[in-house]
């Protein structure tokens, strides 16, 4: 499309953008105080949630990963959009009509993915329409034979996929679609005479992003003459990637963040079946073995709660063994207790649903078992356990199994079932169990992720650090309690109202030095953040008051700010943030407001910005958020004063005489400055 978008229509765009609903759409986002919002980050692979979104603001902050940004740069992040693309869909997702300015308008290189899912969703429009038609009737008989009625089919948006060489990518030319677009998408193949459909005398399924979008298609054919392969999906393209997407989970994904569970099935019709039955939680792999991007997918939304389960439901084939022993190698990235359902004769869901109901669909999935005690049965049950080379390699392929149980409390139980199972001494399986703990393949156990990190110990971290938070709001915001640092020979918060507001070292609430997520990234340049800030308190309170200010200026006044602006800040890197406050002073209480800090403020400390500006506030009762904000603005000016009155004693002291005249004048100057610590309270 020519033409540059008008600025006012992008502003506009931005302002209607509920930033929560769209971050929600991928993924499950808490309440992490007033107008703050949090969750795993979808930029890097994390254990806690590090990944807050303000939506009054408009921007979203990881403290883990440094990533930030809006809404536009959060669709370019995710979706791999350009900035004119991303607009387009924010408009269309509140259905504002943007007005185009004379002039070229020079897109990224590469293909339009606006115009690629475009074409993918009037391509879903046309199938769908199609099975109505005379021609899809054994498409129509396969669906109602399983118990798909047309209600069910315009759920899921299932279709047909006519056999005529280019019915949809005529249709498709017809509206406006190019046919290098159209094989760009996955919708065509490219032949000698031109493109023509990829997707001929089938039965189609819409496989969608979270946000409903439609990415690609999977196949299954219906006639004998049909020479291609059962099922045929989209390939690979600038939308479509089949490791990243699951069947169903645009469907299921508010299920699975209410319930914290997964059902992952097989095929298309098992994940219709689910849902229909009330297991609406079901999604499917697209074609592909599920793999770290899909768990990383689920992980997103269901958040890292180790009481949330993933059950998977494997075919008692040799396909299915080997999928569950994919399952289990990928198993020690989820935090979810992870579980397989099988069905009775080993029906899918689908069969279970057509042959014996709702009800048997929902009892499967109660009568789960842990994956690693099916995937150790699975691995044992290829052997002939009646003979000694039999039993020796079973032992074998099963003892790493057990070396990689992610509970160390079961491993002893499930050696005695092994020895059990595989009629051995028990120390024989003890034996194997602790050599392949000692493996290679043994050694990665315990849940350890790419990063290194075992799995407890980020939750451990996040927990002391969401511990030291409900500290925090126990403490704070107590007028007339502010003491100075160091007064009592602890490390306490400088305005605490009692112990339960100290701090330690190592558990700054924001993530100090000895924050060892700090160490998960690769060395790279130092990035100037609230993790780069001295693990101290006299930082900790000037921390919070900047970030005070910059949150609630009109709470705090502009006066008390005109006197904030001047204080004294002793770390390095919040006294620039100190500055750039002042110089935005003349615009307090306007829109404006952040973007004038962030322009008087050099690039290398804008990191820094948008982490005081996006971090929750300590205070959580919005009825006392106002007060807070003052309070500990109040405190960093009276720790000047604190410091003032300190060295004015010491001069008092040192004169020695009371009648010298230069002793009278610093006990005027102490009285006058008692007075303004006590109009600093009063205020």
């Amino acid at each position: 499309m020519a033409g540059r978008i008008r600025a006012s229509d992008i502003e506009e765009v931005k302002r209607r953008t509920n930033l929560a609903d769209l971050v929600g759409d991928y993924v499950t986002l808490k309440n992490a105080g007033i107008d703050s919002m949090k969750g795993l980050c979808p930029f890097h692979d994390e254990r806690s949630p590090s990944f807050h979104v303000r939506p009054a603001l408009g921007y979203y902050h990881c403290f883990g990963c440094g990533e930030s940004g809006d809404a536009f740069t959060f669709l370019q992040r995710m979706d791999h959009l350009t900035f004119a693309e991303s607009v387009e869909r924010l408009a269309a997702r509140i259905h504002y009509s943007l007005t185009y300015e004379e002039g070229s308008f020079a897109r990224e290189d590469g293909p339009n993915r606006a115009r690629l899912l475009a074409a993918n969703t009037a391509a879903a429009e046309y199938f769908s329409a199609q099975l109505a038609g005379e021609e899809a009737a054994m498409a129509r008989d396969f669906l109602t034979q399983r118990g798909f009625d047309e209600a069910a089919c315009e759920r899921f948006g299932v279709g047909y996929a006519p056999r005529g060489w280019d019915g949809m990518s005529g249709h498709l030319r017809g509206l406006g679609y190019t046919p290098q677009e159209l094989v760009q998408s996955g919708l065509a193949s490219e032949g000698q005479r031109g493109a023509y459909d990829r997707f001929r005398g089938r039965i189609v399924w819409p496989i969608r992003d979270t946000s409903g979008q439609t990415l690609g298609f999977g196949a299954r054919k219906l006639y004998e003459d049909d020479n291609g392969p059962k099922y045929l999906n989209t390939p690979e393209s600038p939308v479509y990637h089949k490791s990243q997407v699951l069947y169903g989970l645009d469907l299921a994904k508010r299920a699975i963040s209410r319930g914290k569970r997964a059902v992952v099935v097989e095929g298309y019709t098992d994940v219709m079946a689910c849902h229909l039955a009330g297991v609406e939680t079901a999604v499917a792999t697209c074609g592909t073995a599920f793999g770290k991007d899909h768990i990383a997918v689920l992980r997103r939304i269901m958040g890292d709660d180790s009481a949330a389960e993933v059950v998977f439901t494997f075919d008692p084939d040799e396909a299915g063994q080997k999928a569950a022993l994919r399952a289990f190698s990928e198993e020690k990235r989820f935090t979810a207790q992870t579980y397989v359902a099988v069905a009775p004769e080993g029906l899918d869901p689908s069969d279970l649903r057509q042959h014996r109901g709702d009800e048997a669909v929902r009892e499967l999935f109660t009568r789960k078992i842990p994956l690693f005690e099916f995937a150790l049965r699975q691995a044992i049950a290829r052997f002939d356990l009646n003979s000694v080379e039999g039993r020796v390699a079973a032992l074998r392929e099963a003892a790493p199994i057990i070396a990689e149980i992610r509970d160390p409390s079961l491993r002893p139980g499930y050696t005695r079932e092994l020895a059990r199972l595989l009629g051995a001494e028990l120390n024989e399986v003890q034996h194997a169990v602790r050599s392949a703990e000692r493996s290679p393949r043994g050694s990665d156990r315990g849940g350890q992720d790419r990063s290194g990190q075992g799995q407890n110990g980020p939750q451990r971290q996040g927990q002391h650090v969401q511990n030291q938070r409900q500290q925090q709001r126990g403490g704070y915001g107590q007028r007339g309690a502010a003491r100075r640092p160091g007064s009592s020979g602890q490390q306490e918060d400088p305005y605490a109202s009692g112990p339960s507001a100290q701090y330690d070292d190592a558990s700054d609430p924001y993530g100090g030095p000895s924050d060892p997520q700090r160490d998960t990234t690769p060395a790279a340049p130092r990035r100037i953040g609230l993790s780069s800030l001295r693990n101290a308190p006299t930082t900790w309170l000037e921390r919070d008051a900047l970030m005070a200010m910059l949150q609630q200026g009109e709470s705090v006044g502009p006066d008390l700010l005109q006197q904030a602006v001047t204080a004294q800040v002793l770390e390095p890197d919040l006294r620039v943030v100190r500055d750039a406050l002042g110089a935005a002073l003349p615009v307090l209480g306007t829109p404006a407001w952040w973007d004038a800090v962030m322009a008087a403020a050099p690039e290398s400390h804008h990191g820094l910005i948008r982490e005081l500006a996006m971090a929750p506030m300590p205070q959580r009762n919005l009825d006392q958020l106002a007060a807070y904000a003052r309070d500990v603005v109040v405190s960093l000016l009276d720790r000047d004063l604190v410091e003032l009155k300190r060295e004015l004693l010491a001069r008092h002291q040192r004169i020695g005489d009371s009648a010298d005249p230069r002793a009278r004048q610093i006990q005027e100057q102490l009285v006058a400055l008692e007075s303004a610590r006590r109009s600093l309270r009063a205020d």
